[in-house]
């Protein structure tokens, strides 16, 4: 069954309680989508809900806690979604984590399987769960989150987080290969570096060298949450192919702002011991 362009949409994004994923809800609201969001954290889950019912009106947003982890969790995500709203068009999987800018030896193992478990196995049992979900309906649109080392790139600290989302490119691709025959469509969002509080501690935790190199790289290539989350949430709203990558940082755009005077002066990313 297809869908009209004159309908509502209903769209779930995980992680959706701060950063890129909150930025994105309040940009899919403000075009008009319903929204279902979730987190692991109870009052980051209330407080976000709280805000965005007194912002955008009862009835259009679903919040729920969830450890996307957790299958039993991201399907009753999906059920509260589709209960409210009737359907769920489209599912972001947003929510991520990070280590610190350490090497790989120094990190423990505890740090290393929670970016493992989060970012790529969350990112599967979220595909499944959703893709399942949309096949039963017989239409919708995943969308995969990217980060740094999808595209081979490396650095140093970024072994295990890179190694996650290099996973998530991957998988995703496979999916959509998977499902080319289906109505479903299956892509990768690639937000390129956003200005969080997760990305900034990263860096505060790991090797201040690391960090100042950063800071002079970021403040061409880097943007804030709202700019990113608003060019996201357009693009998952008008997208109609599959296997594509809706990236906000290209190559050429990347190049254009060394040269704009603009990106030179502006100081969008904390270095070491400036405040927050």
């Amino acid at each position: 069954m297809a869908r009209t362009s004159s309908e509502r949409r209903a769209v779930v994004v995980t992680g959706g309680t701060k950063g890129i994923g909150r930025a994105m809800v309040e940009a899919l609201l403000a075009r008009g989508a319903d929204v279902g969001l979730c987190g692991r954290d109870t009052r980051a889950v209330d407080e976000a809900k709280d805000a965005l019912v007194s912002r955008y009106g009862e009835g259009r947003v679903v919040a729920q806690i969830c450890d996307v982890t957790r299958e039993e969790d991201l399907e009753g995500l999906f059920s509260a979604t589709k209960e409210a709203f009737g359907r769920v068009d489209v599912w972001v999987n947003n929510a991520g984590t990070s280590s610190p800018q350490v090497s790989f030896l120094e990190q423990d193992a505890s740090t290393v399987r929670s970016v493992v478990e989060t970012n790529l196995l969350g990112t599967m049992l979220g595909s499944r769960v959703a893709l399942r979900g949309m096949k039963a309906q017989g239409f919708g649109a995943l969308y995969n989150m990217e980060g740094f080392g999808s595209d081979g790139a490396r650095q140093l600290g970024m072994s295990t987080y890179g190694a996650t989302k290099c996973g998530v490119r991957y998988f995703t691709r496979s999916l959509a290969e998977e499902l080319r025959s289906t109505p479903l469509l299956v892509c990768t969002l690639s937000p390129g570096v956003v200005v969080t509080d997760l990305l900034v501690d990263v860096y505060r935790k790991g090797d201040p060298k690391v960090h100042a190199r950063a800071q002079r790289l970021f403040q061409f290539i880097a943007d804030t949450p709202d700019v990113v989350g608003d060019f996201l949430a357009k693009a998952v709203l008008e997208n109609r192919r599959t296997d594509v990558r809706l990236a906000w940082m290209t190559v050429p755009k990347a190049i254009l702002r060394f040269f704009q005077p603009k990106y030179h002066t502006r100081k969008i990313f904390p270095g070491p011991g400036d405040p927050r």
